[in-house]
């Protein structure tokens, strides 16, 4: 069932054998019916993509909701908007990431942690003001960091049919559930120090799959809601990270 409709090329081999047991733990009829049909994304050659993290790297796991629902933007890593290139332009964010909700309310939450941009002043011609030349340029080496701290960027369904209403993609959602709980439980066992990022309705459903006790998590609204960027408990995790902050 497996490697025939998705692709394991992109997973690293700490994970192989993982994938394939926890997928066997889903509704067979429902792979099948992802099988026969392409109308979903981002697709059997970039839905395992997140994956791409060792075992032994992951420090943090980023649970987001669904994948992005157009084809451009959607690369299997929970808030990688794909079709995003520049971050900053004369006007402040570059359009595309302004125009991204989710995108352009991450990294304002992460100007406010860095102590950049200080709340009510959030605006694009507050960001105009700032010296971006020390922070990371493009929207490849921001989340290319992220996997180099330790972030499994994965989503709580790793499918979503563009069309959808909101029925469907927590139908979506419950049927991963299987495939997510026994990644984490092989995660924790191979890195029990994890701290677990639950953003997002959909993903606050994935608490009652944790271990009662001894996981560390943050639980919080999607960065689409606008309160995100202020959220106390956010901003005291991401502050000490300095995630935009240039490698380069």
């Amino acid at each position: 069932m497996t490697e025939p409709h998705f692709s394991l090329k992109n997973v690293h081999p700490s994970w192989r054998s993982c994938l394939r047991q926890a997928l066997t733990r889903m509704d067979g009829a429902y792979l099948e019916k992802l099988a026969t049909t392409e109308a979903w994304l981002p697709g059997p050659e970039k839905i395992f993509n997140a994956f791409s993290l060792p075992v032994s790297k992951v420090n943090y796991l980023l649970l987001g909701e669904s994948p992005y629902p157009r084809a451009a933007s959607a690369n299997g890593y929970a808030f990688w908007d794909a079709a995003v290139t520049e971050l900053w332009s004369p006007q402040g964010m570059s359009k595309k990431v302004n125009r991204a909700t989710s995108l352009r309310n991450l990294f304002k939450m992460l100007l406010v942690a860095e102590g950049l941009l200080k709340p009510p002043h959030l605006a694009q011609p507050d960001i105009v003001c700032l010296d971006k030349t020390q922070l990371a340029q493009t929207n490849t080496e921001f989340f290319t960091q992220l996997l180099e701290q330790g972030f499994l960027l994965l989503n709580a369904s790793l499918v979503l049919h563009p069309q959808a209403k909101g029925g469907q993609v927590r139908k979506d959602a419950l049927a991963w559930q299987p495939f997510i709980q026994a990644v984490i439980h092989f995660l924790l066992a191979q890195r029990p120090h994890v701290e677990f990022l639950l953003f997002g309705k959909i993903a606050t459903i994935i608490e009652k799959l944790l271990p009662p006790t001894n996981v560390k998590k943050l639980s919080a609204e999607h960065p689409y809601n606008h309160s995100f960027i202020t959220n106390p408990e956010v901003l005291h995790f991401f502050k000490p990270l300095h995630l935009l902050r240039s490698v380069y």
